[in-house]
């Protein structure tokens, strides 16, 4: 089968691209930026990628049509598929027909950790031996790729609660028809797409209610808005982690180590290098999920003391001048501030220069915005890039007085950020996009400082 993917530079379209690609379809794709790392993953396999969503794409005459959801009524090509009356589905439908049916699926749902935790789970069966097929939002450096397709009964997807196609305003995760579901955490976001929380709920119980009486649904017993998820109806046994009557994590030791715990009885200790208690809760989350699956919290506990991360989760990505830069992903202010806390928890001496873009299509909008200055208020420098944003950043940030610098230009920014930077510190730069190349350029910035 031909087929041809509407926005395939995007992480989970990509993804879908290479496990098409495995099972021995032909695949070419368009995104309206065709760029780096996608672009070369994609070219690796032997994938065609055109620049644009031109209608002469038409001449291609693909088998089916499979839409990313950044796709739009307007767009050229879309607009002369509907016309010709041919053949198309969402990613997500394509994903659960052609790569989930018949599998055991383990899906990972939340606002927070869902890249962290697919990669845990997916690193955890792969060290028991059995090489699941996966598709996650990020890259996981213990495999080298965001998605694979095998030949194993267990597939590990990261389940996102964001529509699903223009044609098709369900949460993505309604269509996994998952065994074994976790439920990290439940926060609003997506304010272009939720109106408010109850809206985000009621996909959350969508999900929950085709699971099967034989799956698990593995919950963080904390968290209140799960509580009311689970209240409307289920009908699945359930597994709580981060409370005493589940799963749980003892403080961490100086070296990072700290137990595990299972209904009070200890199961054994984890030490690694990741900070934070969220990591701690994702990890719980994941020993969980695989148990489920056959795989024993004590070899889940050996390859978890291995997992190496995810790319841009507090990944280090370079020193200068005694300056460390880390990237991060944290977009929501309750990630903003687990970020800070746990990079302070890992390094504690030095300080900690945090750099935010506000980028995500709700802070934009200004939801979440009142939360932005409490979540960053651990840094000892705050630096925010101001450009495009519909309300006033300075005016938001001023009570955090002299420690925090709003800036619109981005070289401006850079500047600020090099020229406070002391050895010792820590720069923590936190987006949800490229942020304009900034790590690179801060680190030739900091390195040519005299």
């Amino acid at each position: 089968m031909h087929l041809h993917i509407l926005g395939i530079c995007g992480t989970f379209m990509g993804g879908i691209a290479a496990i098409a690609k495995q099972a021995g379809h032909r695949v070419t794709g368009c995104d309206a930026n065709v760029y780096p790392p996608m672009s070369d993953q994609l070219a690796e396999l032997g994938v065609e990628l055109i620049e644009g969503y031109g209608a002469d794409q038409l001449a291609l005459k693909p088998d089916l049509w499979v839409i990313g959801n950044m796709v739009t009524r307007g767009n050229p090509l879309m607009e002369a598929i509907l016309d010709r009356g041919a053949r198309f589905q969402s990613g997500p439908q394509w994903l659960a027909e052609h790569a989930l049916a018949s599998k055991w699926v383990l899906a990972v749902a939340g606002t927070h950790g869902k890249t962290t935790t697919s990669a845990m789970l997916a690193w955890i069966l792969e060290h028991a031996g059995r090489a699941p097929g996966f598709l996650i939002g990020g890259l996981p450096l213990d495999f080298g790729v965001s998605a694979r397709g095998t030949g194993s009964e267990h597939f590990v997807v990261e389940a996102d609660e964001y529509d699903t196609a223009f044609f098709d305003k369900r949460s993505k995760l309604v269509h996994y028809q998952a065994r074994t579901a976790i439920l990290n955490n439940l926060e609003f976001d997506h304010a272009d797409i939720f109106g408010d929380l109850t809206a985000i709920e009621r996909q959350f119980h969508h999900f929950v209610r085709i699971v099967p009486a034989s799956g698990r649904i593995v919950v963080n017993g904390r968290d209140e808005a799960l509580k009311r998820v689970l209240a409307q109806g289920v009908w699945t046994p359930t597994e709580e982690f981060g409370v005493p009557v589940g799963w749980q994590a003892g403080a961490p030791d100086r070296e990072g180590a700290f137990e595990i715990a299972w209904q009070g009885r200890a199961v054994g200790t984890l030490k690694w290098d990741l900070p934070g208690e969220f990591n701690r809760l994702n990890a719980l989350a994941a020993l969980a999920a695989a148990r489920h699956a056959g795989v024993a919290p004590e070899a889940g506990l050996e390859a978890l003391g291995r997992f190496r991360g995810v790319r841009r989760r507090m990944e280090l990505r370079g020193k200068a001048r005694g300056v460390s830069v880390y990237d991060d992903f944290a977009h929501h202010p309750t990630a903003l501030a687990a970020s800070i806390e746990g990079l302070r928890a890992r390094e504690r001496a030095g300080r900690i220069l945090a750099v935010f873009e506000p980028r995500s299509n709700t802070l934009k909008r200004g939801a979440l915005k009142d939360a932005l200055p409490a979540s960053l208020a651990a840094a000892d420098r705050v630096y925010v890039y101001a450009a495009g944003l519909a309300w006033d950043a300075r005016s938001l940030f001023a009570p955090l007085g002299a420690r925090a610098l709003c800036a619109t230009d981005l070289n401006a920014l850079i500047n600020a950020v090099a020229a406070e930077a002391r050895e010792g510190d820590h720069v923590l730069v936190m987006s949800n996009g490229g942020f304009g190349g900034i790590h690179g350029k801060l680190l030739d910035r900091l390195s040519a400082r005299v």
